[in-house]
């Protein structure tokens, strides 16, 4: 009987300290849109087309869903992202039951270093790689396929990136 009036207390105290850590907006402590970004077209050392496109354009998008930065796109951004497309990996996840010699799906990496930099100090930010992934199933057509696995992605990366710059602790 005790126990049933000390229970709704006790949830009460663990409800507020799971959300003791919780901070709304930005997580880097600036005040959104503060700062602006300027991103610079990244460059595409892997064999497969069109990804440096497709990152940057990603990549702009996801900083002006999230808000906690401007897109500077005209002037001189407050912190310059630049990249490299490093790496393009397909690796196959499953294969077809009748023919264990045809991939039926295939998960894709991107890797890419990326850098961050202060303009007015030229202070780095950030410079590391950093890989997103997507899981794609081939149809009749694999090259279509990754085509169309291609935005995917781009937005993955795009999102990666967007929450190191907004998140990190630098």
């Amino acid at each position: 009987m005790r126990f049933l009036r000390l229970l709704p207390a006790f949830l009460a105290a663990v409800v507020l300290c799971g959300c003791a850590g919780y901070r709304l907006g930005p997580a880097g402590g600036q005040t959104a849109g503060e700062q602006s970004v300027q991103i610079v077209p990244f460059l595409n050392r892997t064999t497969e087309p069109r990804l440096g496109d497709a990152v940057t354009a990603a990549l702009r998008k996801e900083i002006q869903r999230d808000g906690t930065f401007k897109l500077s796109t005209r002037d001189a951004g407050d912190i310059v992202v630049s990249g490299v497309l490093t790496r393009y990996l397909r690796r196959e996840v499953s294969f077809v039951p009748t023919d264990i010699a045809t991939a039926r799906d295939y998960d894709v990496s991107l890797t890419a270093q990326i850098t961050a930099r202060e303009r007015s100090s030229g202070k780095i930010i950030f410079d590391q790689p950093i890989t997103s992934f997507t899981l794609i199933r081939v149809g009749s057509d694999l090259a279509n396929t990754e085509r169309q696995a291609l935005p995917l992605l781009a937005t993955d990366m795009g999102k990666r990136v967007t929450a190191m710059l907004a998140d990190g602790s630098w």
